[in-house]
């Protein structure tokens, strides 16, 4: 048994594993890789764009008309708040213009709805955006253990099967088959553990750019409001 644990490491149990065993690793190894590639992506472009909401929610509280929500729109170019005001302006000229009036004249209240759907919309739009990608995480999470399960099971299976082929069951010989068996789990459980903690971390940044998306939308609501022709 010394010699048993002395002489094998991690990486020689992995090495001795069958074919089935080896292509679990190989896809755990690829969802963790995936995982943390996602990860660090969302994060990073998340706070990016988190930092962007909170600049234009500042300065979105000091306008006051459309031709300032389009000079905001023009200074936040290339930003998630200046996209969605562009196109929520973009939206409203077109909507003006469907019936040749002025498109610095008000809105009509059948009009009005219309804006109002198209905002809530764009809304969903962005998010739907920003959910992209997230349920690799999850189904990476709950994917994970049930596949280092398998091969633990076909693990112990071929473990069983040389007992019975040796005529014996002491340690050493079971003891290979069963630490073979068993690794697929422990990768399953190295995968499965941060791609949930992943997935919830970039979730709480997805509902806080939800939440300053929505604050943004009731801003730019506000404005366009004054238009409504009762």
């Amino acid at each position: 048994m010394t010699s048993w644990m002395g002489g094998n490491t991690l990486w020689q149990l992995v090495r001795q594993s069958d074919a089935l065993s080896t292509l679990i690793l190989t896809i755990l190894l690829g969802l963790s890789i995936l995982c943390w590639a996602i990860f660090l992506f969302k994060v990073v472009v998340l706070r990016l764009k988190l930092r962007q909401l909170r600049i234009a929610h500042a300065e979105l509280a000091r306008v006051r008309s459309i031709d300032q929500l389009l000079a905001l729109a023009t200074v936040h170019a290339g930003t998630l708040p200046g996209y969605y005001i562009s196109k929520v302006l973009i939206f409203l000229k077109v909507l003006l213009e469907a019936e040749e009036r002025d498109p610095l004249g008000g809105l009509r209240e059948h009009e009005w709805h219309m804006m109002q759907q198209h905002i809530e919309q764009s809304i969903v739009s962005v998010m739907e955006h920003e959910e992209a990608y997230t349920s690799i995480l999850s189904t990476s999470a709950a994917a994970s253990p049930l596949l280092g399960l398998l091969g633990t099971v076909w693990g112990l299976v071929h473990a069983f099967m040389s007992i019975s082929e040796q005529q014996s069951a002491d340690i050493t010989t079971v003891a290979p088959g069963i630490a073979e068996a068993l690794i697929t789990t422990l990768a399953g459980l190295l995968v499965a553990i941060p791609a949930l903690v992943m997935y919830n971390i970039v979730q709480q940044q997805i509902r806080a750019v939800e939440s300053h998306m929505m604050e943004l939308a009731d801003h730019v609501s506000f404005v366009i409001q004054k238009m409504v022709k009762r």
